[in-house]
């Protein structure tokens, strides 16, 4: 009965939660482009819990003009200590909120439960508020709380589908697998299909934010804004920083008015995990299959050499690749994702090389987005899905709409138009090195679907198309040690002037839900531009790391960890029997996980260290030890031996173990 009756009080209280209540926010003109609003608000404290109390937040939407309402969802966090530091930060998908990365990576708060049907947030010790002012933008339209129109619809968490209008509960479920909740349209069309098209939104809502937050400009137009980007931000970031440059130069020769516009210079871009072009790092997904940081094979060697082969087989991934581009440089110079012959070129060509170069991965049973794990993989923890979908939290940031992690219509938009493998940003990212911007790739080893291999591929390609210098001496600087504590090394990076490459030891796709303190050190090196190695002042004009001329740290592969079943992430979360069970009304579902029984919820919670309760909602009793320095950035001394470190959120006091990303069909999903 007891476990009737808690399974009873979750599906009242998630039900309640679906439609957003309303919620006052502050909307004014852009003071710079009158065709912008700014809705805003300071979400109460303890929403998203910071070290210091007196860090100020913004959450918000700019609405841009269009041919369709366009709200872009935006959170701003104040860093701990006083700058003119500003750091963009954008996950990937395309249509992954970067709200994943605010939660679960390197934002200033982590989501944790406090007892049955309570979540609270904590402070996370190495979140990236700890070098610099944050901005966390869910692009493109639709995507995370960004929204078009507000739309009435049907939730299915078996599928993670959405239905609009709303829907009759399926026969087949229980009814808390299917809820009614306000979304945006599910329109398609009122979306970006290319990561052209997704740029040019993002410049116009820097122009509101900025404008409506000036004090949060670099002081010196000299230092300028700091953009860091994961998996498809590999794409992203080169692609908008170009827009950024480009936009920059309209202005100063009167095509765009100044008094109108703002500069966005840029100072570091930083790609962790990026896919950034297939011609060069497809060949490296069979690579690394068989030749990884744990020399394990997860492919036998016949199906690694075919998949190896047909990257540049007679109609194969790298023709395709290059028929694609050169239809778009004749048809749709703008990638405006408008012309059917070249978005069928470019489709086809993705198509292929995920089918034959990089699906027969999937025969491992592995995760792509690690390697050491069995799939389903759940690590980061889904917990925060939970909380970001309460009642009282839509309330604190003002959001009209619910939250979703990753947006059907904006993957299938990007995927209509083979967006994945239109453009050679590679000189793209050689054009901005040589203007002086810093640009760093992190890589986290474990994992597959972006994996370093591919990465240092890209880091090398870029040396070669900046400049003489870079094409030798960036190949010829060794592996250095990344020192991220007194007693911690890493990871390994080359580097030599403005250019690094970081190889983030027992890491997966998300680099800082992994290894959140190395992850910060090498943020704020690339950001600060000193040594990503120690964190030493350098003189870019003639530093070059030193060491071996590769990266061989190898270890043996670890046992991998069980999943954790999360309601709201079941196709990525949940194995078969799973799924049955949840479908079958059996087991016990609390805070949003899945137990067989109430017993084993009871056992995992005894042996948690719990939050302690407090009155109001959102706010934790969690502090810091008076030990731990929750600011400022280390310089290392000496190095110490390369030592183990344990996964980032494992001393949570989170009830579920570890949660996570994946690949689904065809449709790669880059968080």
């Amino acid at each position: 009965m007891y476990q009737i009756l808690l399974i009873a009080f979750f599906l009242i209280s998630i039900a309640t939660a679906q439609y957003p209540p309303i919620s006052n926010l502050t909307t004014i003109l852009s003071p710079v482009d009158g065709n912008i609003t700014i809705s805003y608000k300071s979400p109460p404290a303890g929403t998203c819990k910071t070290a210091f109390p007196n860090q100020q937040q913004y959450t918000g939407w700019v609405n841009i003009p269009g041919s369709y309402s366009t709200n872009t969802f935006f959170w701003f966090i104040e860093a701990r200590d006083p700058t003119d530091k500003l750091t963009i930060w954008l996950n990937g998908g395309p249509g992954s909120s970067s709200m994943i990365g605010l939660f679960t990576g390197n934002g200033p708060c982590e989501v944790v439960e406090n007892g049955r049907g309570k979540f609270i947030t904590r402070a996370r010790e190495f979140g990236w508020d700890r070098g610099s002012n944050m901005l966390y933008i869910d692009q493109p339209n639709q995507v995370g709380f960004s929204y078009d129109t507000p739309t009435n619809c049907s939730l299915d968490l078996m599928t993670s589908n959405i239905y609009t209008p709303s829907q009759a509960l399926p026969k087949s479920q229980p009814a808390y697998t299917f809820l009614n909740g306000t979304f945006s349209s599910l329109n398609q069309n009122n979306t970006a299909n290319t990561t052209a098209i997704a740029g040019m939104a993002i410049w116009h809502m820097l122009q509101g934010f900025l404008g409506a937050f000036p004090q949060y400009r670099p002081n010196d137009t000299a230092v300028g804004v700091h953009l860091f980007a994961e998996s498809y931000g590999g794409k992203y970031g080169p692609a908008f920083a170009t827009l950024w440059t480009h936009q920059n130069r309209l202005r100063s020769n009167g095509t765009l008015s100044q008094n109108g516009t703002i500069d966005i210079k840029l100072a570091s871009l930083g790609i962790v995990n990026g896919c950034v072009d297939d011609l060069i790092q497809a060949p490296y997904y069979p690579a690394f299959a068989m030749n990884n940081s744990y020399n394990f094979e997860a492919l036998n060697p016949t199906r690694a050499s075919l998949a190896a082969a047909s990257f540049s087989a007679p109609g194969g991934c790298a023709q395709l690749i290059a028929t694609c581009r050169t239809a778009v440089a004749s048809q749709d110079p703008e990638n405006d994702g408008d012309v059917a012959a070249v978005n069928k070129a470019c489709q086809t060509a993705y198509l292929s090389c995920t089918q034959n170069v990089m699906q027969p991965y999937a025969d491992s049973g592995r995760s792509y987005y690690d390697i050491t794990h069995f799939l389903p993989d759940s690590f980061p923890p889904s917990t925060y899905l939970e909380y970001l979908n309460t009642a009282e939290f839509q309330a604190a940031i003002g959001s009209p709409v619910n939250y979703t992690e990753t947006n059907t219509q904006v993957v299938n938009a990007f995927t209509s138009t083979g967006d994945y493998e239109r453009q050679a940003l590679v000189p793209d990212l050689a054009a901005l090195l040589r203007s002086g911007v810093r640009i760093g790739f992190m890589y986290g080893d474990q994992d597959y679907i972006c994996n370093w291999l591919g990465g240092e591929a890209i880091s090398l390609a870029v040396a070669a198309q900046t400049s003489a210098s870079y094409a030798s001496r960036f190949p010829a600087a060794g592996y250095a040690p990344i020192i991220t504590n007194s007693s911690y090394v890493g990871g390994a990076v080359r580097q030599y002037g403005n250019l690094s490459f970081s190889r983030v030891y027992d890491a997966g796709h998300a680099v800082p839900a992994y290894q959140p303190e190395t992850a910060f050190e090498i943020f704020a090196r690339i950001m600060s531009g000193t040594s990503v190695s120690t964190g030493e002042i350098i003189n870019p004009s003639v530093y070059n790391t030193s060491g071996t001329p590769n990266s061989t740290y190898t270890q043996t592969l670890p046992d991998a960890p069980s999943n954790t079943c999360y309601l709201r992430n079941v196709g990525l979360t949940c194995n078969e029997n799973q799924k049955n069970m949840i479908l079958a009304q059996k087991g016990t579902v609390i805070n949003g996980v899945l137990y067989s029984n109430l017993e084993e919820y009871s056992s995992i919670a005894s042996s948690a260290a719990v939050a302690v309760p407090t009155n109001a909602v959102g706010t934790s009793t969690v502090s810091f030890t008076t030990t731990q320095v929750l600011t400022g950035l280390f310089t290392a001394t000496a190095t110490p031996s390369p030592t183990r470190k344990s996964l980032g959120l494992s001393s949570s006091p989170n009830l579920a173990t570890l949660g996570s990303f994946i690949l689904g069909a065809f449709i790669l999903l880059l968080t």
